[in-house]
């Protein structure tokens, strides 16, 4: 059961979606939720910039500048924060250091780690529309993340199913176990996704996966793909029916444990329809 969600906070579009998709599986599930601003310390104010001579005043006050910026930014993502919340209870962070390591420090703690898939987090960047925090989250993080793209509504009432890519690696019975301790699908029937040479081999993979939903307590079936990248199979298959949740798992070397190293996870990352749930 989800007991502690962490949220990043900034001002765009996928990171106030998921400000929102955090705050209603809180109210939701009882989860204690902490929202996590980050200041980026060592890229507003390094000791260590070679600066030209008599610099020294000017970059004393561009420091002071940004610092006093970056709090600011992070006080207005509380108080929106505390608008969208009402009567939801949540923590504020304000975490020093830079995304990556801040982020990756204060996920131990909480049981899911919720953040916009387009979330600059202070001065990072993010030319290609995926926050570079996500691959060192995947790669480096004991927690599972939760990916929302722009645009996700947080209704309470749950929309689409659930779309499950598998493999039967460790990864992805990891992931799965996961998602359905925490008790992620809100209600949702899920399909299990799974590829093969044939069809009916690939279901024949997905069917034990879609029966451990079922033992807890989901509506869950089986289909399969022929031959398919995985990314591109999961994104036909969340296109042709409404998909609200995609999980699925990561590292590895070959099928769905390969696609996180590659374009397929940045096409999914930034292609996928819907919020992501991840882990290795």
């Amino acid at each position: 059961m989800l007991r502690s969600i962490l949220v990043a906070l900034d001002d765009t579009p996928g990171a106030i979606a998921a400000r929102d998709v955090a705050i209603a599986l809180a109210r939701r599930t009882g989860a204690t939720l902490t929202a996590a601003a980050v200041l980026d310390r060592p890229h507003t104010q390094d000791p260590h910039e070679a600066v030209p001579a008599g610099g020294g005043a000017f970059k004393e006050r561009r420091d002071a500048a940004l610092a006093r910026r970056a709090r600011q930014e992070a006080e207005a993502a509380f108080a929106a924060c505390a608008t969208a919340a009402g009567t939801q209870a949540f923590e504020p962070l304000l975490l020093e250091d830079a995304p990556e390591p801040a982020l990756l420090s204060a996920c131990v703690e909480h049981d899911l780690i919720v953040l916009g898939r387009d979330c600059t987090l202070g001065l990072e960047e993010n030319e290609d529309g995926v926050a570079p925090v996500i691959q060192a989250l995947l790669k480096d993080a004991a927690r599972p993340l939760l990916v929302v793209p722009p645009g996700t509504a947080a209704g309470s009432a749950p929309q689409g199913e659930v779309l499950v890519g598998y493999d039967g690696s460790l990864p992805a019975m990891r992931a799965l176990q996961l998602f359905a301790l925490l008790g992620l699908h809100e209600g949702r029937a899920a399909r299990v996704l799974s590829i093969g040479e044939t069809a009916a081999a690939a279901q024949a993979v997905a069917e034990p996966a879609a029966a451990y939903l079922r033992c807890h307590g989901m509506e869950a079936g089986a289909i399969g793909a022929v031959d398919a990248s995985p990314g591109d199979a999961l994104l036909a298959e969340a296109a042709r029916r409404p998909t609200g949740l995609m999980v699925a798992g990561a590292y590895g070397t070959t099928g769905l444990r390969a696609f996180f190293f590659g374009s397929t996870t940045q096409s999914l990352l930034r292609d996928a329809p819907c919020p992501l749930f991840v882990h290795h």
